[in-house]
C-alpha cells in the first residue's frame, strides 16, 4: 500500500531534475530513461507517485490548520493575525516546483503509447487542480502555466498573473477530465487517487469558489456564483459507496474515524496511511496534550454553545444558559461534544489502565481540552511525534455539508434532503427529534449573531452549524471564514471558557473529587491530590486567564494581540518573486 510520505520514485526525479529553488527557470531535463517511464504503465504509476507530497503534511496534520480560527484558543497568535507580521518580505507559498513536476509529466504522457495512459493524466491533472486551488486561495491572480516552460521563454517566465477567476475556470476543467478519465473507482486502503476522491474534492472546491463569488462583491461575480454551487449538488449526487461511520455505537462512531490505524471505508474517501513499522508519524497527541510543544488548542465556549442538546433543541435556548457550569452544560448534549472534547466519564489510560482524565488547566486554556484526534494511550504519544492513526483528509461526512450547504444557497433545501445530509449527520450524532426530518424555518438568534448576522437564512444557519460541530479540527474552518468574507472573526472571536460562579475549587467530571482551583493573589493549598491550581489575578499580561466578572465569570484567555483587515483574505507576493519578476504587482493593501 502506497501512502504520502513512503514512496520509492527515483526513476521519476531522475527525470525530473527536480529543483530546491521556486522560481520558474529550472525546468525538467530529458533523459535516457524518458522512454523507461512513459513506455509503461508501471513507469507511469511511479512517477505519478510523486504527486502525492502534495497532500496536507501528516506531521502537523490538517488537525492544526484550525488552531487560528475563530473556533478554538490557542498558545500565542499566529503570524497571520499578528500584528505588522505578514507582509511581503516575511509571505511565502510562491513555489512552482510541483507544477513543473505535472506539467512535464503530462506532456510526455500525453505523447505515450500506452493504452492505460489517460487514467494517469487524470491523476496529474486532479493534482494540478489542487496545486491551484492552493495558489487561488493564496495570492488570488496566479500565472496559469500548462506547459513546461523552457529557460529562453522569456515571455512565460517574465509575464504578469492570470485572472483568478480564469484560473479557476481551468482547476474545474482539469478537476471534471479526472473524474471522466480516472479508472479506479475504489480503494480498500483509501490512500489512493480515485473517481470518487476527486468528485469529492471538487465539491470542496466548487463550494469555496461559489461562496467566494457570492460574498467577495468587489468582484462582481456574485451572478456566477450559482453555476458553482449547483456543481456541488451534482458532483455529490454522483458519489456512491460511502455512508456515515455507525460503529458500535453512536457513543464512539463519531470518534472512531480519527483514532483508527486503519481509515474506515464506510466513511473515509482519502486518507494518508501512517506506519509505526515504517517510523511514519504525526504528532496529534503532542500537539493537543503537550503543555510546550503546540499551541495546546481548546475550544472556545462560544463555540460549544452551537451543539445542540439531545432532544434537537438549542442549549442557547434554556433559561440560565450562560451560567451553566462546565459538568452541567456537558450532559444530554449532540453526542459529537463528548466524541470531540474531555467531559463527564472520559478516561485515558496509562500502561494499559485507566485514569479519570477530566479536563486538564495545565493543557488546556478554556477547560474545552480536545481528544478527537489524539490517542487516550498516554505512553508514548504525550511526549514523542509517534501518532499511527490514519490521517483523514476527505470523508462522506464533509461531502453531506458541502451539498447541504449548496443546496440552502440555492434555496432548493426539500424535507428529503435534509433528511439524507443534516438529519443523517445528526442521527449519528444521537440527536433526536423533529430537527431529523424537518426543514428548519425559524433561525436561531445566537447563530445569527455568531455569525456576525452575515446570515439569516434559517436553513442556512443549521448547515453551518452543524459545518462547525461535525469538521472541526479537520482544517476546513480558515477557508470558510475567508470564502463567506467573515475575516473579522479572527480578531473579534472571544477567546472565552468555561463558567466559573466563584473563586475556590471545582470537580469537572463529576466523579466526587475537586479538579481545579481557581484563584487570585496567594496560590492556596489543597487537600485534593494532583488538583490544578489557576490563576485568575486581575492582569492586561499576554498569556494569562481572567474571569469575565473579576471573581466569577466565563474564562477569558489574552493570547496577545489579533489584527485583522481585509487585504489579509490575499497573502501578499513575496518581495523576493516580485523582484525576480515586478510584473507580477502586488496584492491591494499591500
Amino acid at each position: 500500500m502506497k501512502t504520502t510520505k513512503i514512496f520509492n520514485y527515483t526513476l521519476a526525479l531522475l527525470l525530473i531534475g527536480s529543483a530546491s529553488s521556486c522560481d520558474l527557470t529550472e525546468v525538467p531535463v530529458d533523459t535516457a530513461t524518458n522512454e523507461a517511464v512513459f513506455g509503461s504503465e508501471g513507469g507511469l504509476d511511479l512517477y505519478a507517485n510523486s504527486f502525492y507530497d502534495l497532500l496536507p503534511s501528516t506531521d502537523v496534520g490538517v488537525f492544526q490548520d484550525d488552531d487560528i480560527s475563530d473556533l478554538v484558543a490557542r498558545n500565542g497568535v499566529d503570524n497571520y493575525l499578528a500584528p505588522n507580521a505578514l507582509s511581503p518580505i516575511t509571505s511565502s507559498g510562491w513555489s512552482w516546483t510541483e507544477l513543473r513536476n505535472i506539467n512535464y509529466f503530462i506532456e510526455n504522457a500525453e505523447k505515450s503509447t500506452v493504452p492505460a495512459k489517460n487514467h494517469y493524466l487524470g491523476v496529474a491533472r486532479f493534482f494540478r487542480a489542487l496545486f491551484y486551488f492552493d495558489k487561488v486561495k493564496r495570492f488570488g491572480d496566479v500565472p496559469w502555466i500548462d506547459q513546461t516552460i523552457l529557460v529562453t521563454d522569456e515571455e512565460a517566465l517574465y509575464s504578469k498573473r492570470d485572472d483568478r477567476f480564469e484560473v479557476m475556470d481551468h482547476v474545474l476543467a482539469d478537476l471534471n477530465y479526472a473524474i471522466e478519465n480516472i479508472t479506479l473507482t475504489s480503494d480498500p486502503s483509501v490512500t489512493r487517487i480515485t473517481k470518487n476522491v476527486a468528485r469529492a474534492y471538487k465539491t470542496r472546491i466548487c463550494l469555496y469558489e461559489a461562496s467566494f463569488r457570492k460574498y467577495h462583491t468587489e468582484y462582481n461575480k456574485q451572478a456566477t456564483a450559482n453555476v458553482w454551487y449547483e456543481e456541488v449538488v451534482k458532483e455529490s449526487n454522483s458519489i456512491k459507496g460511502f455512508t456515515l461511520h455507525e460503529g458500535v455505537s453512536p457513543e464512539r462512531a463519531y470518534r472512531e474515524l480519527f483514532i483508527a490505524k486503519s481509515a474506515f471505508q464506510d466513511e473515509t474517501i482519502l486518507s494518508v496511511a501512517l506506519s509505526a513499522s515504517l517510523q511514519v508519524f504525526s504528532s496529534a497527541n503532542r500537539r493537543f496534550i503537550s503543555p510546550t510543544y503546540g499551541n495546546r488548542p481548546s475550544l472556545t465556549r462560544r463555540f460549544v454553545n452551537t451543539y445542540l442538546n439531545l432532544d434537537g433543541t438549542p442549549f442557547t435556548s434554556k433559561a440560565g444558559y450562560k451560567t451553566t457550569t462546565f459538568a452541567e452544560e456537558v450532559k444530554n448534549r449532540d453526542l459529537r461534544l463528548k466524541q470531540t472534547i474531555r467531559v463527564g466519564d472520559y478516561k485515558r489510560t496509562e500502561n494499559g489502565i485507566p485514569v479519570v482524565a477530566p479536563p486538564n488547566f495545565s493543557q488546556t486554556y478554556t477547560g474545552y481540552q480536545p481528544i478527537k484526534w489524539s490517542y487516550d494511550e498516554r505512553f508514548p504519544y504525550d511526549d514523542e511525534s509517534r501518532n499511527d492513526n490514519a490521517h483523514i483528509i476527505m470523508r462522506w461526512g464533509e461531502v453531506l455539508l458541502n451539498k447541504a450547504e449548496a443546496l440552502a444557497e440555492l434555496n432548493k433545501m426539500t424535507a428529503a434532503d435534509w433528511t439524507a445530509t443534516i438529519g443523517a449527520l445528526r442521527k449519528r450524532a444521537g440527536i433526536t427529534g423533529a430537527t431529523l426530518t424537518t426543514v428548519p424555518t425559524v433561525a436561531d438568534p445566537y447563530m445569527v449573531a455568531f455569525f456576525a448576522g452575515k446570515f439569516t437564512n434559517p436553513i442556512l444557519l443549521e448547515v453551518l452549524r452543524d459545518r462547525g460541530t461535525e469538521m472541526i479540527f479537520e482544517g476546513l474552518r480558515p477557508d470558510d471564514l475567508r470564502r463567506w468574507k467573515l475575516g473579522e472573526l479572527f480578531q473579534s472571536a472571544p477567546m472565552n471558557g468555561m463558567y466559573v460562579p466563584a473563586l475556590g475549587e471545582y470537580d469537572l467530571n463529576g466523579d466526587g473529587t475537586k479538579d481545579v482551583s481557581f484563584y487570585q493573589g496567594t496560590k492556596p493549598t489543597s487537600t485534593t491530590p494532583n488538583i490544578a491550581f489557576v490563576d485568575v489575578s486581575p492582569s492586561t499580561a499576554v498569556g494569562r486567564l481572567q474571569l469575565s466578572n473579576g471573581t466569577s465569570g466565563e474564562i477569558i484567555w489574552n493570547p496577545g494581540a489579533r489584527e485583522w483587515a481585509d487585504k489579509k483574505y490575499l497573502y501578499p507576493i513575496p518581495e523576493a518573486d516580485r523582484t525576480r519578476n515586478p510584473a507580477l504587482g502586488q496584492n491591494p493593501g499591500w
